[in-house]
């Protein structure tokens, strides 16, 4: 697949999910690698006294980034349903951007197993992970 083939359909994937254009979610490109960009906002801070992005907030942007890294990499015929999604919140996530990956651990033929990553100022400093379960839809002509 041509760079500007995935990125295009990278674009129509998220256009397709009206919270992560609330959000503002973006995402980038680098070879097989697709980063999610949460840019920070005031509306994310779920916490005001630390100040701290919403739990919510966050476990919805990896959810998405998870959701984005299947359709995306699976060819998916529709949008992947969450079947069941694990997070780990490790710290806080502080008032600036966050970035996600994805790492598809196993797609079978109904289920991809995913694990998503996020971080602030270091990949190695993560501040959640997720771990879940998708069903998912392959393309008719896939195969």
């Amino acid at each position: 697949m041509s760079e500007n083939v995935a990125k295009d359909q990278l674009e129509a994937v998220l256009a397709r999910i009206p919270y992560a254009r609330f959000l503002g979610v973006r995402a980038e490109l680098a070879g097989d690698e697709m980063t999610a960009i949460l840019p920070y906002a005031e509306r994310l801070i779920g916490n005001p006294m630390l100040p701290a992005i919403h739990g919510g907030v966050l476990g919805a942007f990896m959810e998405m980034t998870a959701l984005i890294q299947v359709s995306i990499s699976e060819g998916q015929a529709r949008q992947p349903r969450p079947i069941d999604v694990s997070i780990e919140y490790l710290r806080s996530g502080r008032p600036q951007t966050t970035f996600a990956r994805a790492e598809i651990k196993r797609v079978g033929r109904r289920i991809a197993n995913v694990h998503v990553e996020a971080w602030q100022e270091a990949r190695g400093a993560p501040i959640a992970f997720l771990r879940g379960h998708f069903a998912v839809t392959p393309r008719a002509d896939a195969g």
